[in-house]
C-alpha cells in the first residue's frame, strides 16, 4: 500500500452490515450508520437465543467495538516477535510504565490496553500484545493475531532487518486489511547514516504493505550515554525518541480514528453476521431433517397399515402437505395449506416423471398387500411403507430447497431443482433404512399382547 493505499483499500472493502434482519436505513456520516447497523445486529429477534448463547464471545466483541465507537476511541495494537521492544515502546508513548518490560523473553504473555495519555482527547487506546515466535509461545501468536485483528491500526515492532518469520506475520497482519506502521526500534545503535539506509531498505522490503512515511524509527529505551564534565564522567539516561510516531498516530487518530474504528466493526460485524446466518442456517438443517425423518417414518407406517388398497397413498399424501407448511415455518417463510397442496403437487409431478417405476412399485404392492396374508404381509407392507418413507424424503428435500432460495425454483425450474434433489440422495441406504425401522416397528405391533 504506498502512500494512501492502506485507507483506499479498506474504504474499497468495507461493506455496510448485513444483519440476519434487514436494518432500518441510518441517516448521518459512515460511522453513524455503522454504529446504527451494530446496535439492530446486537438487538435483532431473529437470532435464536441458542445461537447467541453458542457466539456469546462474538456478540461481546461486537458490543465492545460499538461502545469504542461511541465512545470515539481508536485501538492501536503494538505488534512484533520477542525482545523487539514492543512494551518498552509503548510505555514510551505513554510516558508511563503501563505495560510489563523485562529482561526475559515472552514477558508479555497477555493482552494489555491502558490509554495514550498524550492523545486521551482523541481516544487513541494502545494495546501490547505476547511476541509472535516465542518457542513455546503458539497461544500466544495465537492471541497476538487475534489482538491485531480486532485493533483499528498495528504497530508492528523491529529492530532491525526483517527475519522470514516478521516478514510472514506482516503479510498476515496486511491480509487483514488494518493499517500498517513499522517502527524500527532501537534506532539509537545505528549511526545516521547507517539508520538511514536501513530505513530506506525496510521501506523496500515492505513495499505493498506498508506505505514507505509510515516506516518510522524510534528508540523506546536508548542507551544510557556517556558524559564527561568537571565533575567526572557518567552515564546519563537518555529519553525516549518516539515524538514521530506519536505525531503520526496522533494524525491519524485526528484526520480518520473515528472512521478506522467503524470500519474494522463494520467488516467484523458483517463477518459475524454471515457466521451467525450460517448458524441459523445449520440449525434450520438440523430441525428440517428431523422433521423429514419423522413426517417420512409416519407416512411410511400410515402406507404398511393402511389395509385398503391405493387408498393409503391417498391419504399419505395429507401428511406430506403436513410436513411442508411445518417446513415452511422452520425457514420463516409461512405457507397456507393450500399453497403446501400446491407444492407437493408441483414435486410429486416432477418425481413422477423422473422416478415413475418407483411410484408403479408402490402401486403394487398396496394391491399385493390386500391379498396377502401371514408374514408375507409383514415384509410387503415393510417394503411399500418403505418406498412411502422414500417418497416422503424427496418431496421434504426439494420443498426445502425451495424455501431455501426464498420460495424460488430458481432459473432453471422446478424440473431441474427436483432432479438435483433425487441424485443428490442415496436412494438404496434410505430404503434399507425405512424397510429396517418399520418391520421393526411392525413386528412390535405384532408381538403386542391384545387387550
Amino acid at each position: 500500500m504506498r502512500g494512501g493505499g492502506w485507507w483506499q483499500r479498506l474504504r474499497n472493502r468495507f461493506t455496510p452490515v448485513r444483519a440476519v434482519a434487514p436494518a432500518p436505513r441510518a441517516s448521518g456520516d459512515a460511522p453513524d450508520r455503522v454504529a446504527d447497523s451494530l446496535r439492530h445486529l446486537l438487538d435483532d429477534p431473529q437470532i435464536p437465543p441458542s445461537v447467541r448463547e453458542a457466539m456469546a464471545a462474538d456478540f461481546a466483541r461486537v458490543e465492545a467495538m460499538l461502545k469504542r465507537l461511541e465512545h470515539g476511541e481508536l485501538h492501536v495494537a503494538v505488534f512484533g516477535r520477542v525482545s523487539a521492544g514492543k512494551s518498552a515502546l509503548g510505555n514510551a508513548l505513554l510516558g508511563r510504565e503501563a505495560f510489563a518490560v523485562g529482561v526475559l523473553h515472552g514477558t508479555t504473555t497477555e493482552a494489555a490496553q491502558a490509554p495514550l495519555d498524550e492523545a486521551a482527547a482523541n481516544g487513541l487506546v494502545l494495546v501490547d500484545t505476547p511476541g509472535i515466535n516465542e518457542l513455546d509461545g503458539e497461544a500466544r501468536e495465537r492471541l497476538a493475531f487475534e489482538v491485531a485483528e480486532i485493533s483499528d491500526l498495528v504497530v508492528f515492532v523491529c529492530d532491525g532487518d526483517l527475519t522470514r518469520d516478521e516478514l510472514d506475520a506482516l503479510r498476515t497482519l496486511a491480509a487483514t486489511q488494518r493499517p500498517l506502521l513499522l517502527a524500527l526500534n532501537k534506532a539509537d545503535r545505528y549511526g545516521e547514516s547507517e539508520r538511514a539506509d536501513l530505513l530506506q531498505h525496510l521501506r523496500g522490503k515492505v513495499a505493498g504493505l506498508v506505505a514507505p512515511d509510515d516506516v518510522l524509527a524510534v528508540a523506546a529505551r536508548p542507551a544510557p550515554r556517556r558524559v564527561v564534565d568537571e565533575n567526572g564522567e557518567r552515564l546519563e539516561q537518555v529519553p525516549p525518541q518516539v515524538a514521530a510516531l506519536r505525531e503520526r498516530l496522533r494524525a491519524i487518530a485526528e484526520r480518520e480514528g473515528r472512521t478506522l474504528t467503524a470500519l474494522n466493526a463494520g467488516l467484523h460485524a458483517s463477518r459475524l453476521t454471515d457466521q451467525v446466518s450460517a448458524r441459523i442456517a445449520e440449525t434450520r438443517r438440523s430441525v428440517a431433517a428431523q422433521l423429514i425423518r419423522n413426517y417420512a417414518l409416519a407416512k411410511g407406517l400410515a402406507v404398511a397399515l393402511n389395509p385398503v388398497p391405493v387408498a393409503d397413498l391417498l391419504a399419505a399424501a395429507g401428511l406430506d402437505a403436513a410436513m411442508v407448511v411445518q417446513l415452511s415455518r422452520v425457514y420463516g417463510l409461512p405457507l397456507t395449506r393450500a399453497e403446501s397442496g400446491r407444492l407437493v403437487a408441483t414435486i410429486s409431478a416432477q418425481l413422477i416423471a423422473l422416478i415413475g417405476a418407483i411410484w408403479g412399485m408402490q402401486l403394487v404392492a398396496s394391491a399385493l398387500k390386500g391379498v396377502s396374508a401371514g408374514l408375507s404381509v409383514l415384509f410387503t407392507a415393510a417394503a411399500q411403507g418403505a418406498m412411502g418413507y422414500y417418497a416422503t424424503v424427496l418431496i421434504g428435500r426439494a420443498a426445502e430447497r425451495y424455501l431455501v432460495a426464498g420460495k424460488s425454483w430458481g432459473a432453471l425450474g422446478a424440473k431441474r431443482a427436483v432432479a438435483d434433489v433425487v441424485e443428490s440422495l442415496d436412494r438404496d441406504s434410505i430404503l434399507r433404512e425405512a424397510r429396517e425401522e418399520i418391520l421393526r416397528r411392525l413386528r412390535a405391533r405384532q408381538d403386542r399382547p391384545s387387550a
